[in-house]
């Protein structure tokens, strides 16, 4: 069936947000609201991934498993690469970076918002209410990820756009 096209797509895009999230918050440690939030949200976003592994079995669609928290950087590495940029002559302001990658997340979260919207189609259209009850449900955290992501930009992009 075509729902299991559908269940890989929602949770390979889950998946990939959930990666960006916890990348974006190791990116952004300094700023505490960005780092717990995005922690949050990347969990909410593996745990989605989860859910529907039920569901993948039943339509013979195979999905990616979410193992573990990814290893944070060590700050070694952290100052490495921050001294490479340094050197390099790259070395965006952060309030830049968080733009841009806060710009990622809205993006990625959009993308796994619609992959939901087409999985419920779907669900409806072959009856099938408990696939539809996880959707609804991952569909609806999902776009607390959009709607944060548009916040942040909103508050961030002022201040990172207008200063000298």
């Amino acid at each position: 069936m075509k729902v299991g096209a559908a269940i890989e797509d929602a949770a390979g895009a889950e998946r990939r947000l959930a990666e960006e999230l916890w990348k974006v918050g190791e990116r952004h440690k300094a700023d505490h609201d960005v780092f717990h939030v995005t922690k949050t949200l990347a969990k909410l976003s593996r745990r989605h991934v989860e859910l529907l592994g039920p569901h993948a079995e039943r339509y013979s669609a195979s999905i990616e498993r979410v193992e573990g928290d990814p290893p944070s950087r060590p700050r070694v590495v952290d100052a490495l690469v921050e001294k490479g940029a340094e050197l390099a002559g790259r070395r965006p302001e952060p309030a830049l970076i968080l733009l841009d990658d806060l710009r990622r997340l809205y993006l990625l979260a959009s993308e796994a918002s619609i992959d939901w919207v087409m999985l419920a189609q779907g669900a409806q259209a072959v009856t099938d209410e408990g696939l539809l009850d996880t959707v609804t449900r991952c569909h609806d955290e999902t776009l607390r990820t959009v709607k944060w992501a548009t916040h942040r930009l909103k508050t961030a992009a002022p201040q990172a756009l207008a200063a000298g």
